[in-house]
């Protein structure tokens, strides 16, 4: 008797359709509330003669918090260079003398120091530039002493001093993550240590520490509210005379906040783009 045997065809499993939607739980509602407030601080701006008088008043200060994130980042910048090439050398004075400076500066506020570059160091480092300009004959240090002295020079001093340890520290983590083996290659080329350092090892690491150095870029910004605290006449300081002026705290601190705020994102948008053009393609 014969069987006979039905082929069963076995078709693929197909996957079952997507739902096309909103997934609420992976909605950005940090980006609505901001886009909210922002919206909400315009209009308020636009309609409220009270806002539009305290954005007339507070734009005087966004030059000068500006021009301080750029000049006390620069400095930073060249500080933590030099402390982060400490923190990885194997001359003794050389480490120590920076594992010091950032040892030290990380574990004190940044206002407090601040407070003591502007009341302590800074006056007779400048009293002390003055007076060697004016017996050597070199008005370019007098002027330096005075730039010192003054409250924009003593808040660039303090940003500058405070920042660059944390930067020396980014700049460590970027040299050590640097494979040994191309300081070796380049050694075994003929090439001394800093010079190695110089042409092989620091291009590499500053291209991979870009986006924390964006990151204190933007910190930067919005810790130049502490140099108020000296009497630098930037936004924070500028929107404290407001409130004490007219005590229309609400509105003058609104703004403020949207002002940094406006700031920091555009720089944000700067970075990033920064990091796409330079990113290594994988």
């Amino acid at each position: 008797m014969a069987v006979s045997v039905e082929t069963q065809t076995v078709s693929p499993s197909i996957p079952p359709p997507r739902r096309v939607g909103l997934n609420w739980r992976t909605w950005p509602w940090w980006a609505v509330l901001l886009g909210t407030f922002g919206l909400w601080t315009v209009v308020a701006i636009l309609y409220s003669p009270d806002y539009q008088a305290t954005v007339r008043f507070l734009f005087r200060g966004i030059p000068v918090t500006l021009q301080l994130t750029v000049i006390a980042y620069s400095i930073a910048l060249v500080l933590g260079l030099i402390a982060g090439l400490g923190r990885v050398s194997r001359n003794v004075i050389f480490y120590n003398l920076s594992t010091l400076y950032v040892e030290f500066i990380r574990g004190v506020p940044l206002l407090v120091v601040l407070f003591y570059v502007a009341f302590v160091a800074a006056p007779p480092m400048g009293d002390a530039l003055i007076g060697a300009g004016q017996a050597w004959g070199l008005p370019p240090l007098v002027q330096l002493g005075r730039l010192i002295r003054s409250e924009m020079g003593r808040a660039v001093t303090g940003l500058a001093i405070g920042y660059g340890a944390y930067l020396a520290e980014v700049y460590r983590a970027g040299i050590e993550s640097i494979p040994k083996g191309q300081m070796e290659a380049a050694r075994s080329l003929g090439m001394t240590y800093w010079q190695a350092m110089r042409f092989v090892i620091l291009p590499q690491a500053i291209r991979n520490v870009l986006p924390p150095l964006g990151n204190d870029f933007i910190a930067m910004l919005k810790d130049t509210a502490l140099a108020s605290a000296i009497a630098v006449p930037e936004l924070m300081y500028v929107g404290r005379q407001r409130a004490a002026g007219t005590f229309r705290y609400f509105e003058v601190y609104n703004t403020v906040a949207l002002l940094y705020l406006a700031m920091t994102l555009l720089l944000s948008l700067l970075v990033r783009a920064l990091e796409r053009r330079t990113a290594i393609p994988r």
